[in-house]
């Protein structure tokens, strides 16, 4: 059985707004992520099994960094991973006032990319790229 720690070359990272409330972190979070996982499965890992034979749903196979940093860190964060074409989600203000994924979309589609006042994003890609679309922003505490 091979015991040495995996290094891995790509990383998932989420960047979310310093000011939220803590509930609105874990909600955004869980949204943000839930969009990389379908669009790289091969982020997913295989099925958990327990010792009884019970099986459960896949996760990620490898860990999800989260950081933080204010409205500017967002807005450059987001202009980065544009540029460098990563994989990327996002998360506006005005998705707390909508209750559903079409008037989720129709939000985001409202505003256009300059615009658009985020509250978090996900992305993921190589190790130097996503480290460098984040740089500035700190490790969530």
């Amino acid at each position: 059985m091979n015991t040495q720690p995996l290094r891995f070359d790509t990383k998932i990272a989420v960047l979310l707004r310093a000011d939220l409330e803590s509930w609105q972190r874990l909600n955004v979070t869980a949204f943000l992520v839930s969009g990389l996982g379908s669009r790289v499965p091969e982020l997913v890992g295989e099925p958990y099994e327990d010792a009884d034979g019970v099986g459960y749903l896949p996760m990620f196979r490898q860990p999800v960094l989260v950081f933080e940093g204010g409205e500017k860190t967002l807005r450059t964060a987001h202009g980065r991973a544009l540029d460098r074409a990563l994989p990327c989600a996002v998360f506006t203000s005005g998705l707390f006032a909508t209750g559903n994924d079409r008037d989720n979309r129709a939000a985001v589609r409202a505003v256009p990319t300059a615009g658009l006042d985020l509250v978090g994003l996900a992305v993921y890609g190589p190790r130097n790229a996503v480290d460098k679309t984040v740089k500035g922003a700190r490790m969530h505490p």
